[in-house]
């Protein structure tokens, strides 16, 4: 894997760095201490596979930042890393396109974790969402879209498989897992699948079904 790390500070883009190699996470990492910087690196390599990027740069909106590398790279996985816990930046940076949010304050094992599930095609939601009370899991507000890739998850479809069923994008397709994560107050497929059968959501038949039948 190839990774770029996106930072103002040189020392956590150092540790950042040492920490993704040593655990074999990624095979080589490039840094970025600036929006600018990152984009031209992002550009010159398009083999890129990740992006680790800061919420708060020197002269740029995190939100900006995150258009500008998805506009880019549309199909780089970006997953935030910020000291910010607040649950409202967690929400706009998954909405804004971000497909994990690391709070800096969390322990090596967890950012490894958390990078290797996205690289994996997953979400990662951190436990501070699941937790915040503003946060409380509200499945009756999943949109129409939302609920018939809820089936298709809970009836085990991948997200190429639901992207190819509906016309999406994966992008697409893993905004609007987050989305449905969000929503139930969880952070995997398993337990959406859970949360959406304690909740007895009535989900679209038809949205479930294999192709064929």
């Amino acid at each position: 894997m190839k990774m770029l790390i996106v930072d103002d500070h040189a020392i956590v883009r150092q540790a950042l760095a040492a920490l993704l190699r040593d655990r074999g996470t990624a095979g080589e990492v490039l840094v970025a201490g600036d929006l600018a910087e990152g984009l031209a690196v992002a550009q010159a390599h398009p083999d890129l596979d990740a992006l680790l990027l800061d919420l708060k740069l020197p002269g740029a909106d995190g939100m900006e930042a995150i258009t500008a590398f998805s506009r880019l790279r549309p199909e780089m996985p970006i997953i935030i890393l910020s000291s910010s816990e607040e649950p409202a930046d967690v929400r706009r940076a998954l909405d804004a396109g971000a497909l994990g949010y690391v709070p800096k304050s969390a322990s090596p094992e967890t950012l490894v974790s958390a990078v290797s599930l996205v690289l994996a095609g997953g979400v990662y939601v951190p436990t501070l969402m699941v937790n915040a009370a503003e946060a409380q899991p509200t499945p009756q507000n999943l949109t129409p879209r939302q609920a018939e890739v809820l089936a298709a998850v809970v009836a085990g479809h991948s997200n190429k498989e639901i992207g190819r069923r509906f016309g999406l994008s994966e992008k697409t397709v893993k905004v609007h897992v987050t989305a449905i994560f969000r929503a139930l107050g969880v952070t995997s497929r398993t337990q959406a699948a859970a949360a959406a059968q304690a909740a007895g959501l009535t989900l679209p038949r038809a949205a479930a079904r294999p192709d064929g039948e």
